[in-house]
Order: C-alpha cells, then sequence, then structure tokens
C-alpha cells in the first residue's frame, strides 16, 4: 500500500512539475514595437528595464537568467544566451558596504557601479556566467561557463576566468572546422563581417 501511494505522489508531482516548467517562446515585441520572430526567450527568464534593452533577432536566451538592462543593454544579432547567466549594468556591491543601513533612503547613489553593456553578433555565454557593467564583447566571441566578465574584449575572442581574459580566438577553432568540412563557409557569419571590415 505505501509502494503505491509513493508511486501517486511521485506521479502528481511529475504531473505539476511538467504544468510549471520553462519553455522557450518564440518572438519579442521590442520597447520600439519590432517584433523579432525568430528571437527566442525562455519563460523562466528575467528582463529588468526592457525599456533600455536593444535587441536583434535571432537572438536565443535560454532557461534561467537574470537580464538587468536600466543602463543600456545591447543584444546583437544571433546572440546565444545559455542557462543561468547574469547581464547586470548597475551593481551595488561596493555600495551596499559604505551606505550601510542608509542604503535603501539615498535616492542618489554615487557609489554605485553603472555602464552599459553590448554583446556583439553571434557571440555565445556559456552557463553560470555574469557581465558587469562598462563591458563589450565583440562579435562572434565565445564566454566560457563560470566567467566574470569585465571589461572590453575583442570580436572572435575566447573568453574565461575569474577574472575573465581572452584565453584564444574563435577564428582558429572555426579555420580547424571549416578545413575539414568546407561545406559550412557558404554559411559561416564570418564572411559577411569580413567583407564589411575590409579597408576601402
Amino acid at each position: 500500500m505505501n509502494r503505491i501511494f509513493n508511486s501517486f505522489v511521485y506521479r502528481l508531482h511529475r504531473f505539476f512539475a511538467r504544468l510549471s516548467a520553462p519553455v522557450m517562446v518564440y518572438g519579442y515585441k521590442r520597447f520600439d514595437g519590432l517584433f523579432l520572430k525568430n528571437t527566442r526567450i525562455s519563460t523562466s527568464t528575467i528582463i529588468v528595464s526592457p525599456e533600455n534593452l536593444m535587441i536583434e533577432d535571432h537572438v536565443f536566451i535560454g532557461h534561467y537568467n537574470f537580464i538587468e538592462a536600466s543602463g543600456s543593454l545591447t543584444i546583437q544579432e544571433g546572440v546565444q544566451i545559455s542557462n543561468f547567466v547574469s547581464i547586470s549594468t548597475h551593481s551595488m556591491h561596493n555600495a551596499i558596504r559604505l551606505y550601510g543601513k542608509d542604503f535603501r533612503t539615498v535616492k542618489e547613489k554615487s557609489i554605485l557601479e553603472k555602464g552599459s553593456i553590448s554583446i556583439g553578433a553571434y557571440s555565445f555565454i556559456g552557463p553560470h556566467s555574469v557581465i558587469s557593467p562598462k563591458t563589450k564583447i565583440g562579435k562572434g566571441s565565445i564566454v566560457s561557463a563560470y566567467s566574470h566578465v569585465n571589461g572590453v574584449f575583442p570580436d572572435f575572442s575566447v573568453i574565461a576566468g575569474n577574472p575573465a581574459k581572452v584565453v584564444g580566438s574563435t577564428q582558429k577553432v572555426d579555420e580547424a572546422f571549416l578545413s575539414w568540412n568546407p561545406l559550412y563557409r557558404s554559411t559561416y557569419f564570418n564572411q559577411e563581417f569580413l567583407e564589411h571590415d575590409k579597408p576601402v
């Protein structure tokens, strides 16, 4: 009898877990009214200050991410943000100590760290990463899992660590892949950008 009861409870838990599980939703309406039909965002992702989020199409934002855009956040075309990522354009990690119990009553916090964030086209942000204010990640980059990213990083960077640093080049990774699989050269996004980046 106990086994039957436990089985019933388990099945009941599984049923409600499926109802509340996060799902990916196609389409996102940007603050200016533009509908991005190929952008997918999880229902479990929190977006704070969407009116300051300049996002382009073909973006993927997975499960359980926190995205805070009050200080201006740009996510360019094709960016993939995996899961459990924190992106914040302001930080209170120093202000909470310096203001102490007056923290909530001070309206203009001069100690608050603020700054815009930009993530370049077709970059990948690995799980459990933190992207801090005043950060610019170049196009075609990879941020490794568990990285704490702060600063300016060039295009096609492999970024890893805490604090994060450039540890490689995605162009080198791509060239090795394309050399034994040339079919992808026709769709490789780097070609388009290289054309635009050529000096006139």
